[in-house]
């Protein structure tokens, strides 16, 4: 007996009781669109003085994390992405206001001798400037005599004795100590009641303070350098914010709030449900019909499929990946097409035993004559993910990992735990004498029809590319007629959504935003879910809109709130073409390489239409075009890429074993072999993305919605774009047909006449 299916026994079952114990023992790291909070990207500034270097900005994340340990967010993430952005996830943090104010304010603390009171038309020196104080009156303000890097901790406080209000303690460090008694010793030189016995302390050049120094402070002899106290009408908030600020030090470098996301818990909570919903119903679905297509080996391939679904899910939780919503949907939609492998394998073992009736040895050539078809098609898939992980950001690159991640499991499932039961199933005596039961003994009705029938399907591929070229004119009509409706995500603005208790109208709520002074905000209503989409607006005109809104008569919740800069928004919009463009290189490329020129060209030509058709679909439709939208369009890419490759393999394979007959002859048996293929596996990933669509709630269906186009358009444009173009190009190449499989071309040893 081989020692092969031992190993991959064995191999099966060690992966299975690894990510049975991860899963039972690690919790998944959500992200903040599926567990509530809020997100800030900051972009650092070059100050007069300091350069927005990576060292700036990796001294700048330090700062920011004490800022948000102060918040109450232990161990928030923060990270530094490229040189000058820094990337700040807030858990649990619903008020984006307080968020972006504390954690993004410059805090450039600085204390100032007191020069006096200006004189109308006088100029400020060097170093010097004149600034409103606290009351708002006008004040002349010397160089700074220390900064807030001389301060080692703060604190709020209130005497609740004496009755005085909250106050802040600063303490100093080494080297300000000395800088503090010098200041207010030089102040105290000056007589009660003159404006130079002041010391004016400043918060990113705003006087928040400009006390005395008390009477009883001598001449050059000043305050202790230990400590100080910074008093006046503070707010219980004001006198803790300014603590925090003071405490967590100031920024070296200045930064700009570039992106902001705000997330409410239940949202995230809602798509949990449904995209668990949908995951049940959709394997439940994808089980039940190959159960009934392959029967035993249907079976099996269910109960890999369910082995599948636990290693995906160790392997997210084992690696620390972030869980976020496009990435939640990647992983149900990879569970519909962790199926492909699975139908490729069966439908060459049904191939193999009508040639020869043995149920073992059928099994066994099916999982090796489709294993060629089985990489390549997961290699297109895996370079669609990785371009989603390098060009793509925020939640979408999950998107990439997750998909990269099924992939990976779905290859491991087919190949090798697929494989071990299957073997062991169709080897049991009762299954040897009752052939019939495995489902493998019979090639299905569709491909007996198709046996029968024998249809000639590229004698109108001339129409078949007319129909692609109309389709391609329609998409593009539609994209200049109606235009694409870019996300705020690529545009630049704010977006926010609102749930409310009861229903209104899309143009009642335009309305009720009209007056609050935004007539041109895009308003859109689906029932209780509202959405509002402006330009660059502060949290003071968020909070007029939901007022509006709730004069309406309805209790309304804000649910998500997005903020993007315009630059980050133009440089998003050029990455997602960036990306689609390397796609299809790169698609073009591998194809290039591991088939013939002809066959990745006229793939690539046949992506190009499947990608038109679903950008022209969403410009008719009106629906937005985001970076949801850019995971979905590389997801359809892969998809499509994925089929064409199967039925070009077969063509390659066909063509090396009948090397005399016509190249459409060949493309069209090919076609008409891999059918029952397309059909199996398009029906499972249809029943997930059916069930997402469905049930997935706004923040899903759209994703469902551009996968479902992509994948019925991606698998017609298979037979009837991509065969028809191969001909075409064939027609115009003067390379030989490629060789038998299994076979090499002769080569001559060089001073012998031996063939090798």
């Amino acid at each position: 007996m081989s020692r092969a299916p031992v190993v991959r026994a064995v191999a099966a079952l060690a992966v299975i009781a690894t990510s049975l114990f991860i899963a039972l023992t690690m919790s998944p790291r959500l992200g903040l669109d599926l567990r509530g909070g809020t997100q800030l990207v900051l972009e650092t500034r070059d100050s007069p003085t300091v350069k927005a270097d990576a060292a700036a900005t990796d001294r700048t994340l330090e700062v920011l994390r004490r800022r948000a340990d102060g918040l109450g967010v232990a161990d928030a993430p923060l990270a530094r992405s490229g040189e000058r952005r820094i990337i700040v996830e807030l858990p649990g943090v619903q008020d984006p206001t307080k968020a972006a104010e504390v954690i993004g304010k410059t805090a450039q603390l600085t204390f100032h001798p007191v020069i006096g009171v200006p004189e109308a038309g006088a100029k400020p020196g060097k170093g010097e400037q004149i600034l409103n104080d606290e009351d708002g009156a006008p004040l002349h303000v010397g160089p700074a005599a220390l900064t807030g890097d001389a301060v080692s901790d703060a604190e709020a406080g209130i005497d609740p004795q004496r009755g005085s209000g909250w106050f802040v303690t600063v303490d100093f460090r080494d080297q300000g100590r000395a800088a503090w008694t010098k200041l207010t010793g030089e102040a105290a030189c000056n007589q009660p009641g003159d404006p130079k016995r002041r010391v004016a302390i400043l918060l990113d050049a705003k006087v928040i303070v400009s006390p005395q120094v008390n009477e009883d402070v001598a001449c050059r002899v000043g305050l202790p350098g230990n400590s100080t106290q910074i008093t006046g009408t503070f707010t219980t908030e004001e006198a803790q914010d300014l603590a925090l600020l003071i405490k967590g030090g100031s920024l070296p470098v200045p930064v700009e709030i570039v992106e902001q996301r705000t997330v409410g818990p239940t949202l995230g909570a809602a798509a949990i449900a449904a995209s668990a919903q949908a995951a049940v119903i959709g394997i439940a679905l994808t089980a039940l019909f190959i159960v009934v297509t392959y029967r035993l080996v249907g079976f099996v391939a269910a109960v890999a499929l369910g082995c599948y679904a636990l290693i995906s899910y160790a392997a997210l939780v084992g690696l620390g990946a972030t869980l976020t919503l496009p990435g939640l949907a990647g992983f149900v939609l990879a569970i519909g097409m962790a199926v492909d492998a699975n139908v490729l394998v069966f439908e060459r073992a049904r191939e193999e035993y009508a040639t020869e009736p043995n149920l073992r040895s059928s099994l066994e050539k099916g999982f090796r004559n489709a294993w060629s078809a089985v990489a390549d098609s997961n290699i297109t898939t895996l370079l669609a993910a990785g371009l989603l992980f390098f060009l793509a950001s925020g939640p979408v690159r999950g998107f990439g990992v997750t998909l990269t991640i099924g992939v990976l499991a779905s290859l491991i499932t087919a190949m090798v735990i697929t494989r071990v039961l299957a073997q062991w199933a169709v080897s049991r005596r009762a299954v040897v004498s009752r052939p019939a039961l495995t489902g493998l003994s019979d090639i299905g009705r569709v491909r007996t029809w198709l046996n029968t029938r024998k249809p000639d399907v590229m004698r109108h591929r001339g129409v078949y590319l007319a129909v692609a070229c109309a389709l391609v004119a329609a998409s593009v009509g539609g994209v200049l007629v109606r235009g694409v409706n870019f996300g705020v995500e690529f545009t630049g603005g704010r977006l926010v959504e609102y749930s409310t208790t009861t229903p209104m109208t899309a143009d009642a709520a335009r309305e009720l935003v009209s007056r609050a002074g935004f007539p041109n905000a895009v308003v859109q209503s689906s029932g209780q879910d509202i959405s509002v989409r402006t330009g660059q607006i502060g949290p003071a005109e968020v909070v007029r809109i939901e007022t509006a809104l709730e004069s309406g008569g309805a209790q309304v919740t804000k649910e998500r709130d997005e903020l993007i800069g315009p630059s980050l928004g133009d440089e998003l919009r050029r990455n997602a073409l960036v990306a689609l463009g390397v796609a299809l290189a790169a698609q073009l490329l591998y194809l290039a390489l591991r088939f013939r020129w002809t066959f990745g060209l006229a793939t690539v030509l046949a992506l190009a239409v499947d990608a038109a058709v679903v950008i022209g679909a969403f410009a008719w439709l009106g629906k937005p075009v985001d970076g949801v939208f850019l995971a979905s369009m590389l997801t359809v890419i892969g998809y499509s890429v994925n089929d064409k490759v199967v039925v070009f393999d077969r063509v390659r394979e066909l063509w090396g074993a009948q090397r005399k007959a016509s190249f459409t002859e060949v493309t069209n048996t090919a076609i008409l072999q891999t059918v029952p293929r397309t059909v199996n596996t398009g029906l499972g990933a249809l029943f997930i993305l059916t069930a997402l669509a469905v049930l997935g709630g706004d923040s899903l269906t759209d994703f469902a919605v551009a996968l479902l186009i992509g994948i019925v358009v991606g698998t017609l444009s298979s037979a009837l774009v991509a065969g028809p173009l191969a001909i075409v190009f064939e027609k115009r190449n003067s390379a030989p047909p490629p060789q038998p499989k299994g076979k090499r071309p002769a080569r001559v040893r060089e001073g012998s006449g031996a063939v090798l």
